[in-house]
């Protein structure tokens, strides 16, 4: 996956695209991906890196939603159940099964949520996760033992996914142009071109590396912007109302003392009602999430004090050893584009499923949803692709959908049976690894740690250049490989390190280099505590 090359087939095309998909997250690959499987020419375009916005910024989980449960949501969590296997099946190297305690205060608390959790077991009937099963307070402790011995009086074990978000997300888009996608970083969508009659027929795009314009033509056009979707509505119809109720989800990372052991933890209900998740992640310990309405979206959102304080504030109450504003490695936000469905001012009760819309000029918008049932998502959004063109002159014409059992790039079918998303392995490369590490033998010491804190080689940053189209060092030490999500200072460390080896890669100069430590060090103050 080479920018050069997508660059080549976009300037090479004479004919429309069967469809220009704006937006290069979850949603925008996972339909580059079915499409491009199907048999369509699709190009996707996505204005900064993939992943940038919220595709990188997720709790890490691969999940049914055992909240969504208990408001009753039955259809998103049994979609979503049926979605966490698939995912397992075909990327078993970055999806895993991971066990996680909810703590109980007392033995009938401990039944509440035993049999709501059978409940959840029934509705993945089928699956390869295991079963939720009560335990004693002894059990509770030695599998947690920094847990706090008054929270430890036994509790609830079930079973969900854990993942790599963008580790995914590069997966899924190698996967996509394996099957003749054209996907380009750093390209944003400035305007829509419409034909007489008034519906869209491309778009005008300018490449941020070089400036130059693009005209494009497309049959059909799919926004897939997330929490911007609005912003590409709005080229469409100046005056359309809104769809989304944005909300802010806040992460700290913690040394993996706080929290050791291959088991998660759920508070399901913390003091103001939200849900509280403890998990292991790289050798690392994340803390999360909030659920804090916001009036504006940004693709560099920042914390609020107050979120950070409740975080820690839960923790304290739940950990022998309580973590304090300095352990914190490093702090993470990601915005949800949750679709307005109802009058409340909490977005919690917002919808999280999905919603698809086509215009009267036939801009096709999908937003909402969540990683978990990406690929669903995407099939839903290209049958309805395929179905709006159906009364035109020139149909679409495609194969049923082909992802359910569509293994992806980098599938390692001996990496699950152990969890190296949770531990500190390189597993999550799949089949790639050895070609990595066979990458790493071409030059002395590319195949050393950059950082004592951090697992990045050399050869990783090489690998990300020359086929992951990373383009900054952003993309290499927060989304190619996880430093900015893991540790900020000692990420920012190792910036020039990493700027360096890019710029004899991609044979950019020293300013570019003194451009990139200095953009990269501004980037991470968003993801430090002052």
């Amino acid at each position: 996956m080479q920018r050069e090359h997508s660059l080549t087939q976009l300037n090479e095309r004479s004919e429309p695209w069967d469809i220009v998909i704006i937006g290069g997250g979850a949603t925008g690959v996972g339909i580059a991906m079915d499409a491009a499987t199907r048999g369509l020419d699709c190009l996707l375009l996505e204005q900064a890196d993939f992943g940038k916005g919220t595709s990188s910024r997720s709790t890490k989980l691969v999940h049914g939603g055992v909240r969504y449960l208990q408001q009753g949501n039955i259809t998103l969590v049994r979609d979503a159940l049926k979605e966490r296997t698939l995912l397992r099946n075909n990327a078993p190297q970055l999806v895993h099964d991971m066990p996680f305690l909810i703590p109980c205060g007392s033995f009938m608390e401990r039944m509440y949520y035993a049999t709501g959790l059978k409940v959840y077991d029934w509705l993945a009937t089928g699956n390869r996760f295991g079963r939720s099963h009560s335990i004693g307070p002894q059990e509770a402790a030695q599998r947690v033992p920094t847990l706090q011995k008054q929270k430890a009086n036994g509790g609830v074990i079930y079973h969900d996914g854990q993942f790599d978000d963008t580790r995914l997300l590069i997966s899924m888009a190698r996967t996509a142009a394996e099957h003749g996608a054209c996907l380009l970083n750093y390209v944003a969508v400035t305007g829509l071109s419409k034909d007489e009659a008034g519906e869209i027929n491309g778009v005008v795009a300018e490449d941020r590396e070089t400036g130059e314009t693009h005209s494009i033509a497309a049959r059909r056009v799919i926004n897939a912007a997330g929490p911007f979707c609005d912003a590409v509505r709005a080229m469409d119809e100046p005056a359309a109302e809104k769809m989304l109720a944005a909300s802010q989800g806040v992460h700290i990372v913690l040394p993996r003392r706080f929290f050791p052991g291959d088991i998660a933890m759920i508070v399901p209900k913390t003091s103001d009602g939200r849900v509280l998740f403890i998990i292991p992640w790289h050798n690392h310990a994340v803390v999360g999430t909030t659920d804090t309405a916001i009036d504006s979206v940004s693709l560099d959102p920042k914390p609020q004090a107050g979120e950070i304080e409740f975080l820690l504030e839960t923790a304290k109450e739940y950990l022998v050893e309580a973590p304090a504003r300095e352990d914190v490695l490093s702090v993470f936000t990601g915005i949800r584009p949750l679709v307005k469905g109802d009058k409340s001012s909490r977005t919690a009760s917002l919808s999280r499923d999905h919603t698809i819309r086509i215009s009267d000029s036939k801009l096709i918008t999908i937003t909402g949803g969540k990683w978990t049932t990406v690929r669903k998502m995407a099939e839903d959004c290209v049958d309805r692709t395929i179905a709006s063109t159906k009364k035109s002159a020139t149909p679409l014409t495609a194969s049923a959908c082909q992802t359910e059992t569509l293994h992806l790039h980098g599938y390692d079918p001996n990496s699950g049976s152990t969890n190296t998303v949770a531990g500190a392995g390189r597993g999550h490369y799949g089949s790639d690894l050895p070609e990595i590490e066979q990458l790493e033998q071409e030059q002395s010491g590319w195949n050393q740690k950059l950082h004592p804190d951090l697992s990045i080689t050399a050869g990783e940053v090489i690998w990300a250049v020359r086929n992951e189209m990373a383009r900054a060092v952003e993309d290499v030490l927060a989304r190619r490989t996880r430093c900015l999500f893991l540790n900020s200072k000692a990420a920012v460390q190792i910036s020039e390190t990493v700027a360096k080896l890019m710029a004899t890669e991609m044979q950019r100069d020293d300013a570019w280099i003194a451009e990139q430590v200095a953009s990269f060090a501004k980037l991470a103050e968003a993801y430090q505590i002052a």
